[in-house]
């Protein structure tokens, strides 16, 4: 089993998700402000709980090889992403102490403990077929924007984080983390039990990921 054959198993889902109408407002630059800042303080919100499930990836892991595979996406998380978002936040008019005094949206509740949940219940691999579709699913989104007329990015306030995913810094990382989720599925046949609540948990997240991008567009917390 490799990553494609999960794609292929929601792919209406994963398409919902890549294509969803809030990136495509955001890569036509037409997005409302109010819809993108309240996306970014979800998302930063977010991301302290994905740090987190990847350090669970650490205490899940068998051997030091599967730790040190994990251990960038946590480090770079913790010691970077996390600090760089507050950054573009404030870029956006949003301060970190706004930003952690606003509620979390029900979306990303569910979101985020769900990405826990997976991993506490199941083993390393359960842990990443819910973790991968957001760092891949990004990487998708950055690779179709930069599509045809898919976006513009000359006046377009949302240029730099169109350039962020579309870039080679994250694209690299995001099939990093693809790969070795790949190496932990191999030998699972996709048809059996153990290959059928793989691809539960992978399209569990792609939905997760769709009602995220939902709930910037609809304000909701």
């Amino acid at each position: 089993m490799n990553h494609q054959q999960l794609i292929n198993g929601c792919q209406e889902e994963w398409d919902l998700y890549v294509q969803h109408p809030f990136v495509k407002q955001l890569g036509q630059g037409e997005l409302a402000k109010p819809s993108f800042q309240h996306y970014l303080q979800q998302d930063y919100l977010y991301l302290i709980h994905y740090a987190r499930a990847f350090a669970l990836a650490v205490f899940k892991s068998e051997t030091p090889a599967q730790m040190r595979a994990s251990m960038p996406s946590l480090t770079g998380l913790a010691q970077e992403e996390i600090a760089l978002h507050i950054q573009y936040c404030k870029a956006w008019g949003l301060e970190e102490e706004d930003v952690l005094a606003i509620p979390e949206g029900v979306a990303t509740v569910a979101y985020t403990r769900y990405l826990i949940d997976a991993g506490v219940q199941g083993d390393l691999t359960d842990l990443y077929a819910a973790l991968v579709p957001c760092a891949l699913g990004y990487a998708h989104v950055g690779q179709w924007l930069m599509q045809g007329d898919n976006c513009k990015l000359q006046d377009n306030p949302y240029a730099d984080w169109v350039e962020v995913y579309a870039g080679d810094d994250y694209q690299k990382s995001a099939m990093a983390t693809t790969a070795f989720f790949d190496e932990l599925i191999a030998d699972i046949d996709i048809d059996s039990k153990r290959g059928q609540r793989i691809q539960q948990h992978f399209t569990t997240a792609t939905r997760m990921e769709i009602a995220f991008w939902q709930q910037g567009l609809d304000l909701s917390a």
